[in-house]
């Protein structure tokens, strides 16, 4: 539990020191500065596995899954790149909604700050409900795995021209019934009055919400191809509170540039269908840790490189 507390008052204190020190007055995140905070969450991710390393050569975290310090740190790794991985479908909305509701760039740092403590609260639910299912009812990994294969599918045959348009939104409609929604911005504020006196919400609040709720629907698919790695509940949260910490940094870095990376969508294909059929296959197949760990990460290099190469081609094209 002490290991537990320490991971989570260190979060609390990076978040704290992001808003009040770093991030203070709000400003326009350049490629340069994205691209710096990027390698730096990254660096920081692959540290904290040595960190996994020592933790589980330890009596200090519970280790039900009884695994060796290395394997421990190659779970958390593998988990961290899956999530980051997955988290380029949220980049994509994430942009067309701050589009949609046309927030300044500016304060688009601070939505995403406040959106990050909503994540880590939702994901750390559906972590905790998760691993509860999957302890208690075994049969639950065979119902994650056919879900994560159906996802794979429905992404690979997925009509490319469908767009998501916020403002129809079931959680834009309902929010509107709750509360007045203004289109008028003041600052940072989420919340203003408007012209009949009444408290109405900012865009950079619905954005915030609707940005809230798109999570919860990408933690759906996300958290199970994390349990598929490992069901031990410091790993699976520690992975997923890694990556999404360093989501807004990459957001920043990768939003002007999705276009080039077109190809990556098949590499979350494949990674989604591997970690499907591992949780199926369980029973059956037991690859080793390092397996998984290499798949994963040449299919995201493979989908990279294609793109790299392929991209521009295909952007171009599409433009015809």
């Amino acid at each position: 539990m002490i290991v537990w507390t320490l991971f989570l008052l260190a979060v609390i204190f990076i978040l704290a020191l992001d808003l009040g020190v770093f991030n203070k007055t709000p400003h326009i995140i350049s490629t340069k500065e994205a691209s710096k905070w990027t390698l730096i969450w990254v660096t920081l991710s692959f540290l904290f596995s040595g960190v996994i390393y020592w933790l589980y050569t330890t009596d200090y975290i519970a280790n039900p899954d009884k695994l060796k310090p290395a394997v421990a740190s190659m779970k958390f790794i593998t988990g961290y790149l899956i999530e980051l991985s997955l988290s380029v479908d949220n980049i994509f909305v994430i942009a067309i909604i701050f589009a949609s509701f046309k927030i300044p760039q500016k304060y688009q740092h601070r939505v995403l700050f406040w959106g990050i403590l909503g994540a880590i609260v939702f994901r750390g639910l559906m972590i905790f409900f998760g691993v509860m299912l999957i302890n208690k009812f075994s049969w639950t990994t065979y119902l994650f795995g056919g879900f994560l294969i159906f996802t794979a599918i429905k992404m690979l045959f997925s009509n490319e021209g469908e767009d998501f348009h916020p403002k129809d939104s079931f959680i834009y409609k309902t929010l509107g019934k709750i509360i007045p929604i203004t289109s008028h911005t003041d600052h940072e504020k989420f919340f203003i009055l408007n012209e009949k006196g009444k408290k109405a919400a900012t865009p950079l609040f619905v954005a915030l919400i609707v940005i809230e709720f798109m999570d919860v629907l990408f933690a759906v698919d996300s958290v199970p191809a994390i349990l598929a790695i490992t069901s031990d509940p410091f790993l699976v949260f520690s992975s997923n509170i890694f990556a999404i910490l360093g989501l807004r940094s990459m957001y920043f870095f990768l939003a002007n540039m999705l276009a080039k990376f077109s190809y990556l969508e098949y590499s979350l294909v494949a990674i989604l269908a591997f970690v499907g059929l591992k949780m199926i296959l369980h029973d059956y197949i037991h690859l080793p840790e390092w397996a998984s760990l290499g798949f994963i990460a040449v299919s995201l290099l493979v989908g990279i490189l294609v793109s790299l190469k392929f991209g521009k081609e295909k952007e171009l094209t599409d433009l015809e």
